[in-house]
């Protein structure tokens, strides 16, 4: 038995990559403009990223998070350091979800509260803590019934937000730009309502930077360019550069309230070494900056093309093309035909979501493809 019986799996055997691009076992290239849902977020086998992994698995390669260890201490006193605001506090899992389960329990329990306001059409997990949290059906009705309190409201609306927080309220949990959802990018003046509800009912602002994050959308954090500052924030997919690890990173006053929580694989030293060379060459290649202005030139090149789509939305290298016939079948013809891959975002969304470390020339080498393809699709 394989893993097909979960994974809709692709025709194409990926074997090896190095930066902006992948090989099948046929030694085929592909532009990888999925990034593996963000998490190439530097790109494949950066050698920084290989050389930390490389000398911390010569000396150690596992040891639990109750005894100390100076990749892990590194790791923590890294992700304070760039985190916004004030949330020093950080705590290591495997993955988003399991990073925005802790988010939830600390919320509750620093709290007191158990409702949760979320939004339509949010991701934020398949575990079914997280997977409460998760809007589409799909995904939550085969498991049901989930972990309950769970409110949602229109993703957007300032005044539904509001009416829903009230003094029973543990959190608010939002992404600043919805990423399986659409690719929905938080309206102006928006997150700054939900930071200012919380703080009237003592509720947290939770913010989902799982992809958001770690420079994507031309910031370190996307929560810093609408000048919020939440109470917990939690990130993974990219933060290992490869490796699986998620952090959730908490204000004082959820840490010191936060209820007995743990992890066996909570921040070990492989992937601890492997997530600070991560953010290392984040700050050291500038890639916020580049994800800022690949993402502009990309937009304006779909934007002033005649190309048969609807919108382009999104900000730095989280774009969502919203074609008028079926995203997967365009998926498929950019994969087979043009070396390209990239993701969905519901059915009539294409998703862009390379590493960060693409050029202009890569994004145009994506625009020709599309109009190919929307050339083929539209005969």
């Amino acid at each position: 038995m394989t893993g097909g019986f979960v994974y809709s799996e692709k025709p194409i055997q990926i074997e090896s990559g190095e930066g902006v691009h992948l090989y099948d076992d046929a030694g085929n290239e592909y532009l990888d403009f999925g990034a593996s849902y963000a998490v190439a977020t530097v790109g494949h086998c950066h050698p920084e990223v290989v050389s930390a992994v490389q000398s911390q698995v010569e000396k150690l390669t596992f040891v639990q998070a109750s005894y100390p260890n100076s990749a892990r201490d590194g790791l923590y006193d890294k992700l304070a350091a760039v985190a916004p605001g004030d949330l020093e506090n950080v705590w290591l899992c495997n993955s988003g979800t399991e990073a925005n389960e802790a988010a939830v329990k600390f919320a509750r329990s620093a709290t007191q509260n158990s409702k949760i306001v979320a939004a339509q059409r949010g991701f934020h997990g398949r575990t079914l803590g997280s997977l409460a949290a998760t809007w589409k059906p799909k995904y939550k009705k085969p498991f049901e019934p989930l972990a309950g309190d769970f409110e949602f409201v229109p993703y957007g609306d300032e005044q539904a937000l509001a009416e829903a927080v009230d003094d029973d309220t543990a959190a608010v949990l939002l992404e600043p730009i919805q990423g399986e959802g659409g690719v929905n990018p938080a309206p102006e003046g928006y997150l700054q309502t939900a930071r200012d509800v919380t703080e009237e009912t003592g509720s947290a602002l939770i913010l989902d930077e799982i992809q958001t994050g770690l420079g994507r959308t031309g910031a370190l954090w996307a929560c810093e360019k609408r000048g919020v500052v939440p109470d917990v924030l939690t990130s993974a997919k990219g933060l290992g550069g490869g490796l699986p690890v998620g952090a959730t990173l908490c204000a004082d006053w959820i840490a010191e309230n936060a209820g007995p929580h743990g992890s066996t694989f909570s921040g070990g030293p492989v992937v601890s070494a492997a997530a600070e060379a991560t953010l290392s060459v984040i700050a050291d290649e500038n890639l916020p900056e580049n994800a800022a202005t690949v993402g502009n030139h990309l937009q304006s090149k779909l934007g002033g093309s005649e190309l048969p789509i609807r919108t382009v939305r999104g900000e730095g290298l989280l774009l969502g093309v919203e074609v008028k016939r079926g995203a997967n079948r365009m998926l498929k013809h950019l994969a087979m035909d043009h070396g390209i891959l990239a993701l969905p975002a519901g059915r009539t969304v294409v998703r862009l979501l390379p590493p960060l470390t693409v050029s202009e020339a890569h994004a145009d080498e994506v625009v020709a493809a599309l109009e190919s393809v929307l050339a083929e699709v539209s005969a």
